[in-house]
């Protein structure tokens, strides 16, 4: 697959607009020893790899709204366009274009990087001074913490959850290359050894973005940070199951004290928007650790638009939120009023349903006509609490009440008022946990994985004007429709090894 790159850059600019001064490097004449010479050229190329996750097959589109479609999240409506309804029926196939485009937009960041760092050994034995070579080690933390967010993002997508070490050394994992001239036979590495590669750039990165520790202010990033490095670590020891370096890496960005909670029950920016609903509507938070960056004039997909699907005149979403993670939200938990707003749509059945408004867009890309627009945020502070209170879990009944200080925490931070402390058992630690990550990070990409992880179904109960039979779906626990198929051209190359998934047969 990586050998085709070149053929995924032009359709992934052609297809879907992510263009980038940097996409002529790898698919033009320019010799690859001509193309990146300078720490100028380094940053430049940098900035097209930051462009490429505008893409809106990645964080503003089909990465973060397809695995929640997929699920128990949401509804196809009656009279709904169809648009990812494949998807929505668990109807996958290997020649799904949405799947190939996340691949392809994932490989394609990835090729973007082993081709800077391919180059950039010749760029510091040719560079001089002292600043520019502090510079190019700052650009290959970006790059290496790039590349290891790619890779992250495939393994979520396109493997087995992590079960052990010894198990994971024998489930497929995905194919890994550290070289654009020199990318190896594309063939999958084990899941281990995949997960180790995201884990050494990782520590690459970390490395040469050390120095974030000494900014004062690093939330609210459009860049790539040391609070970023430690979250995805975070992210990781979670979904490996290594419970103890999830807490210390979760820690490690809770108590910076770089980051805090947007307060619901707080109007510091705004008279009409408390601080968490002012990050939906103007994308700006103290808790975004990294967001994708969009400006009127460039940005990616349009997020909302399948959920509202506004005209101007009314509204025909082609999926509505499920009535059970509705009613899962208190009814002081003020992030329902930030996610949701009801209101009847503009169909012949005349649906009145809460409809997902936490994408209704960016308030200034929505005062010059561009509705739906919302910066993609895949880095909070919230996950981190989330991600330890589920690991202290995970360690055992001693450590419940520390889990339970972290939920309770974060409910303060979004609870009209929340007295008392959060009680978790043996009993209810998993159910606590789960519908608050289902809560908080509500159709951000994260439920399809957590289900595959936690060994969970799900059953989708009928609801009023929505599409049958999709809408009593059942998927068992461990079904192969967990794991995205690999797509059918890959396997169909000439020269490849890769092995496909139980979900491609």
């Amino acid at each position: 697959m990586i050998r085709k790159i070149k053929l995924y850059i032009v359709l992934v600019a052609v297809l879907l607009s992510a263009s980038s001064c940097l996409d002529k490097y790898p698919q033009d004449a320019i010799p690859q020893e001509e193309a990146i010479k300078t720490v100028s050229d380094v940053r430049q190329a940098l900035v097209g790899i930051y462009a490429q996750f505008k893409n809106a097959s990645l964080y503003s589109g089909y990465l973060t709204l397809l695995p929640d479609i997929q699920t128990d999240l949401v509804y196809a409506v009656k009279g709904y366009t169809n648009i990812y309804g494949d998807v929505w029926r668990n109807e996958i196939l290997a020649i799904n274009k949405q799947v190939e485009y996340v691949y392809g937009g994932l490989y394609t960041v990835i090729g973007r990087c082993n081709f800077v760092l391919d180059n950039i050994a010749a760029v510091g034995a040719n560079t001089s001074d002292d600043e520019q070579l502090d510079k190019l080690d700052t650009y290959k933390g970006h790059i290496y913490f790039a590349r290891a967010l790619a890779y992250s993002e495939l393994l979520k997508c396109f493997c087995k959850a992590y079960e052990s070490d010894e198990e994971a050394a024998n489930e497929l994992g995905v194919v890994l290359q550290s070289s654009y001239v020199n990318p190896g036979p594309v063939k999958r590495a084990s899941l281990k050894d995949s997960y180790q590669f995201v884990l050494d750039d990782l520590a690459r990165s970390a490395e040469y973005l050390a120095t974030d520790d000494d900014t004062e202010v690093i939330y609210n990033s459009a860049y790539f940070t040391i609070g970023t490095v430690n979250a995805l670590y975070a992210r990781m020891y979670l979904y490996m199951r290594k419970w103890e370096k999830a807490v210390e890496y979760a820690t490690k960005v809770i108590d910076s004290k770089k980051y805090i909670l947007a307060d619901a029950t707080k109007h510091s920016y705004s008279v009409a928007y408390n601080d968490f609903a002012y990050m939906w509507q103007y994308d700006n938070s103290t808790e975004i650790i990294w967001k994708v960056m969009f400006e009127v004039n460039s940005y990616g997909g349009a997020l909302g638009t399948v959920f509202l699907n506004y005209d101007y005149t009314s509204y025909k979403p082609d999926y509505v939120p499920a009535k059970w993670a509705l009613d899962a939200y208190a009814n002081a938990d003020l992030r329902y009023n930030a996610y949701f707003a009801t209101a009847t749509t503009g169909f012949s059945h005349g649906l009145t349903w809460p409809l997902l408004v936490k994408y209704m867009g960016n308030q200034d890309f929505i005062s010059q006509r561009l509705l739906c627009v919302s910066m993609p945020k895949p880095f909070r502070l919230a996950e981190q609490y989330l991600i330890r209170a589920e690991a202290y879990c995970r360690m055992g009944a001693s450590y419940y009440g520390k889990a339970g200080i972290d939920i309770s925490t974060l409910r303060m931070a979004r609870y009209s008022s929340y007295g008392g402390s959060t009680t978790l058992t043996e009993e209810n630690w998993f159910k606590t946990v789960s519908e608050e990550r289902m809560k908080e990070l509500f159709m951000e990409g994260f439920r399809l994985n957590d289900l595959k992880r936690w060994h969970e179904g799900f059953e989708r109960k009928e609801q009023t004007s929505t599409i049958s039979p999709g809408n009593t779906l059942k998927l068992e626990k461990d079904d192969p429709r967990f794991v995205w198929p690999i797509p059918q051209h890959e396997l169909d190359a000439p020269g490849v090894d890769l092995a496909p998934n139980e979900s491609n047969k």
